[in-house]
C-alpha cells in the first residue's frame, strides 16, 4: 500500500473546487463564443451542428461535475464534518462515497467523448479507416480502464480509504496512460497529416501556405490537455494528493481546449488569417466551398477546400502530393 503525501485532503477539496470553479467560468464564457463563431452570419442549415452538440454536450459535463464538487465539499465541511469517522479528511479519503464515485463517471465520459472527437478528426483528415485502428484501440482501452476504475471505486472495501491502494491504484493509473497515449496519438497523427500537406503545398507557392498558424492551434490544444493529464498522472504514481487538485482541473481543460480552436480560427478566418496566398506556379485559388468545421479531442479546426488552376486555367497538377493526380481537395466536416 502506497503512502499519500503532499496537502491535506480537506485543502486538496477546497483547492481543486475553486481552481475548477474558475476554468469554469472561463469555459462557460468561452461556450457563448463558440456558439456564436458557428452561428454568426450563417443560416440555419448552414450551422455544423455536430460541433454545436459536441460543445454543448462538453458544457453540461462539465457543469453536473462542478455541481458535485460542490455536494461533496458541503458534505465534507458541513454536513458531516462531526459525524463521519476521521472528520473531513476521513470523508475525502472515502473512495467509495457515492459523490466521489458519480463525478468519476462523469469524467470518463467528458473524457471518451474528447477522445472519441480526436480519433473522428484523425479519420476525417486522413480519409482512412486504417489509419484510426490503433487509436479505437487506445480508446476502447480508455473505457474499460475508465468502467474498471468506477467499479473498483465503487465496491472499494479494504483500504477504501486510500485511492493510492493496489486495489484501485492499478486501474486509474491504467486509465491516465490510455487517455494521455489515445490524446497525444491523434494529435500527432493530425498534426503531421497538416503539416505533410503545408509542407507540400509550399513548395509550389511563392509564399507559405496558410496552414501553418492552423497547425500552432492544434498543437497548442493537444499540448493543454496533455501537459495537464501527465501531471496528474504523476502525483497519481507518485502518490501525491496534488492528483485531485489535477483531476477536477482537467475537466474544464478539455472544454476549455476544444473552444479556444473555434474560437481562434474562427478570429483567424475573420481577418484572413486561414485563406490560402496565390503562388507562381499558379494563377488564382478559388475557393469551391466556404470553411467547414471539423472536431478534434475537445477542438474543432477549419480547413479551406481549394482547387489550383494554370493561366490557361486547367487543372495544376501536383506531381509532390499525388503523382499523376491533380492536386487534392479535402473536405472537412
Amino acid at each position: 500500500m502506497s503512502t499519500a503525501s503532499g496537502i491535506p485532503l480537506d485543502t486538496a477539496a477546497i483547492a481543486s473546487t475553486v481552481l475548477e470553479g474558475i476554468l469554469y467560468g472561463f469555459s462557460v464564457l468561452m461556450y457563448v463564443g463558440t456558439i456564436w463563431s458557428l452561428t454568426n452570419g450563417r443560416k440555419k442549415h448552414d450551422v455544423n451542428m455536430k460541433m454545436v452538440a459536441i460543445a454543448s454536450a462538453l458544457l453540461v459535463l462539465s457543469t453536473v461535475h462542478m455541481i458535485m464538487d460542490i455536494i461533496r465539499v458541503e458534505e465534507g465541511l458541513v454536513q458531516y464534518r462531526d459525524t463521519f469517522p476521521g472528520g473531513p479528511n476521513g470523508f475525502f479519503a472515502d473512495v467509495a462515497q457515492w459523490s466521489f464515485v458519480y463525478k468519476n463517471v462523469i469524467y470518463t465520459l467528458q473524457t471518451l467523448l474528447g477522445d472519441g472527437v480526436v480519433i473522428y478528426r484523425c479519420y476525417v483528415v486522413w480519409q482512412s479507416a486504417y489509419i484510426i485502428i490503433f487509436p479505437m484501440i487506445m480508446w476502447c482501452s480508455v473505457a474499460t480502464t475508465g468502467i474498471g476504475c468506477v467499479y473498483t471505486l465503487s465496491k472499494a472495501t479494504t483500504d477504501s480509504n486510500n485511492i493510492f491502494s493496489k486495489e484501485t491504484g492499478q486501474w486509474i493509473t491504467a486509465y491516465y496512460a490510455s487517455t494521455l497515449a489515445t490524446n497525444l496519438i491523434g494529435t500527432i497523427l493530425l498534426a503531421f497529416r497538416i503539416w505533410s500537406v503545408d509542407r507540400n503545398v509550399s513548395n509550389l507557392r511563392s509564399r507559405r501556405s496558410s496552414l501553418g498558424p492552423l497547425l500552432l492551434i492544434i498543437i497548442d490544444a493537444g499540448v493543454l490537455y496533455s501537459v495537464t493529464l501527465l501531471g496528474a498522472l504523476v502525483c497519481f504514481v507518485s502518490a501525491n494528493r496534488g492528483q485531485y487538485v489535477l483531476l477536477d482541473m482537467i475537466m474544464p481543460i478539455i472544454s476549455i481546449a476544444f473552444y479556444m480552436v473555434i474560437i481562434r480560427v474562427g478570429i483567424s478566418k475573420r481577418h484572413g488569417g486561414l485563406h490560402s496566398t496565390t503562388g507562381r506556379s499558379a494563377s488564382h485559388s478559388q475557393m469551391l466551398q466556404d470553411q467547414q468545421q471539423y472536431s478534434m479531442k475537445r477542438v474543432q479546426v477549419h480547413i479551406t477546400k481549394l482547387t489550383e488552376t494554370n493561366e490557361d486555367g486547367t487543372p495544376f497538377t501536383n506531381d509532390d502530393l499525388s503523382g499523376s493526380r491533380k492536386m487534392q481537395s479535402y473536405d472537412e466536416v
